[in-house]
């Protein structure tokens, strides 16, 4: 394919660079899209939030700061002052929550991430004991700017078992920005007939997905001593193996139990010992969902919407139907997927990029980083899942890169 891609690719007039600038579109939330919430009154709060910040680039006008007392269960009154402050200071380009601590995981009958997201409301809660809850409007939907489209501004916690835990987290994910590591997912049916309800839908999602990532079903109560576990989908109440089990950078795990979002002291294993044992974000309820799958992620959802190059927040927050209960701890910028652009010599740069199905490559080119953008000749024709691509002959200093429809080539 490599050998027709400069015949495809027009030259345009312009001098030579020494490396040709290639973006993509923009397909996912950005650290200028992401508000940071610090609750000065916590100290574990106060380092870790200044601390993403910083690593991250937040804009410092997106750094809010509020006051409460840290507990495992924010009362409503409490709740309703402080959001009514955030609401104030926020800046309305801002299209996501950065919740820098681990207490509050619960704000009376909601899981905190739930709570900052759409408000206190009780349709948010099983309105008696194991009944539905109100179906989210960012459930399979890929709406780049959720406040924008929908009013809303999903949130994860930026959660550790300590400082140390979460700076490491953190690290992880920095590292692992647009790397597209090698792995697989792995979907676990368990014996545990209460907690296994999402595999009933294991065999369609290795049908879905087999051609993007590697993907295995795999029956007992976990996978061992692997160490290329880029997704990890059980249902447990704990999970022995992470004393030992190292996940890559980037990966996304959780386990469908009943109390994996309280995160400190409960009964059943905490969300953040995935994060502890090198995953970049999870999911637990924190108020009794029964085996309702629509409250917690569909792993198929997850894997699709992370390997196109959505961050963990946006994967996380589209696979959860009914999220009023749940609650979403890691990394929300983590993006391992994120389509590449390296330069190899002067005027080539490789690219790669996960793409759902067939698809096609169309770039424009431009004298400035502001356009006009002229477009290209033939577009370069993508499979399903991992692409990587030589572009040759540029000689344009900046080009714009759209992923399209394989008929829109």
């Amino acid at each position: 394919m490599q050998g027709w891609l400069g015949v495809a690719l027009l030259v345009l007039a312009g001098s030579a660079m020494a490396a040709p600038q290639v973006e993509f579109a923009r397909t996912a939330l950005s650290a200028g899209d992401v508000a940071v919430v610090i609750n000065e009154r916590d100290p574990y709060s106060r380092e870790v939030g200044e601390y993403y910040a910083a690593r991250r680039g937040v804009p410092a006008r997106q750094v809010l700061r509020v006051s409460f007392e840290p507990g495992e269960v924010m009362p409503v009154a409490e709740f309703e002052r402080v959001r009514a402050e955030l609401e104030a200071l926020v800046p309305d380009s801002v299209q996501g929550y950065a919740l820098a601590w681990t207490r509050p995981w619960r704000v009376g009958c909601m899981a905190v991430t739930s709570a900052f997201t759409f408000g206190f409301d009780r349709q948010w809660c099983s309105a008696q004991l194991c009944a539905p809850t109100h179906p989210s409007p960012l459930f399979d939907d890929a709406a780049v700017r959720p406040y924008e489209r929908h009013g809303v501004r999903p949130a994860m916690l930026l959660a550790g078992e300590s400082v140390t835990a979460a700076k490491a987290m953190i690290e992880r994910g920095i590292a692992v920005e647009g790397a597209h590591p090698q792995g697989r997912a792995y979907l676990v049916s368990t014996p545990d007939a209460a907690r296994n309800v999402r595999a009933q839908w294991f065999d369609a999602t290795v049908a879905a997905l087999q051609q993007r990532i590697g993907i295995e079903v795999v029956s007992g109560r976990g996978i061992g001593e692997r160490a290329d576990a880029l997704f990890y989908f059980t249902g447990l109440p704990a999970v022995a193996e992470l004393d030992t089990l190292r996940l890559p950078a980037g990966a996304l795990a959780d386990h469908l139990t009943s109390f994996g979002g309280v995160l400190e002291g409960g009964t059943q294993m905490s969300a953040l010992r995935w994060l502890a044992a090198g995953a970049s974000a999870s999911y637990g309820t924190a108020v009794e969902p029964c085996a309702h799958p629509q409250k917690f992620p569909v792993p198929a959802l997850v894997i699709a919407h992370y390997l196109t190059g959505a961050t963990a927040l946006e994967a996380y927050w589209r696979s959860v139907a009914w999220p009023g209960e749940g609650v979403f701890v890691g990394d929300p910028l983590a993006r391992p997927f994120a389509p590449q652009v390296r330069a190899e010599g002067a005027q080539a740069v490789r690219v790669v990029v996960n793409v759902p199905a067939d698809a096609a490559l169309r770039l424009g080119a431009a004298a400035s980083p502001v356009g006009p953008f002229r477009p290209l000749g033939r577009a370069v024709p993508l499979k399903p899942g991992r692409n990587s691509v030589l572009l040759q002959g540029l000689r344009a200093p900046y080009y714009r890169a759209v992923v399209m429809p394989a008929r829109g080539a």
